[in-house]
């Protein structure tokens, strides 16, 4: 096994812009992982496997050591908690940026603020670096909605172009962190693998 190297990438929008950047590395998967229900898949180069999992579950499986490589959102990254990676390159893929958000029109709160977000920690360290003490209410999807509907004050998501959010009468109000892929290496991986990973990762820094 130490000579092979499993490669894990979240489903989605990561998955179908990483494949090309591994196809100029001459890395092309036996079958279409897009078409496929598989979750492992091998490659034209017998060194390199693939896997495809949830965005979330990317750097557990990279620290662990189930992968020894794998490429996830920034955004996963900064709730990790974890000390088992290293992250050596920004992909520059899937950009993005996490932003606070509410609605356009001002409205007076006679209380402490309502954030709703997937990203606990992140979003309880921003408020937190500001001295501000808000209630978070953890939501998987539709952050937009929380607000429309009383649930929330403000929210903290994703924003790529902002039109989910004019659509439902929200406003960016603050970048929060710049989103984009980046690689992950097992740090154990790197030691042990380094004849196969060190070129890999210096190929991959080449074509960016």
């Amino acid at each position: 096994m130490n000579e092979n190297l499993t490669i894990a990438i979240s489903k989605g929008r990561i998955l179908e812009q990483s494949l090309p950047l591994l196809a100029q590395l001459g890395i092309q998967t036996q079958e279409d992982p897009n078409s496929s229900r598989k979750l492992v898949f091998t490659t034209n180069d017998t060194n390199i496997r693939l896997i495809i999992i949830r965005a979330t579950d990317v750097p557990t499986y990279v620290e662990y050591g189930a992968a020894d490589m794998g490429i996830a959102g920034k955004d996963v990254l900064m709730e990790y908690d974890g000390d088992g990676l290293y992250e050596p390159l920004d992909l520059g893929i899937c950009r993005c940026r996490l932003s606070l958000a509410g609605p356009g029109q001002t409205r007076v709160i006679n209380r402490r603020p309502r954030v709703a977000t997937k990203y606990l920690r992140t979003t309880r360290d921003y408020f937190a670096s500001q001295g501000k003490q808000v209630d978070i209410i953890k939501l998987y999807g539709s952050m937009e909605l929380a607000p429309v509907l009383g649930l929330a004050d403000l929210i903290v998501d994703l924003v790529e172009s902002g039109n989910t959010l004019k659509a439902n009468g929200m406003v960016e109000l603050e970048k929060i962190a710049d989103i984009s892929s980046r690689l992950v290496v097992n740090k154990a991986a790197m030691k042990m693998k380094q004849a196969l990973i060190k070129p890999f990762i210096s190929r991959l820094a080449a074509i960016l």
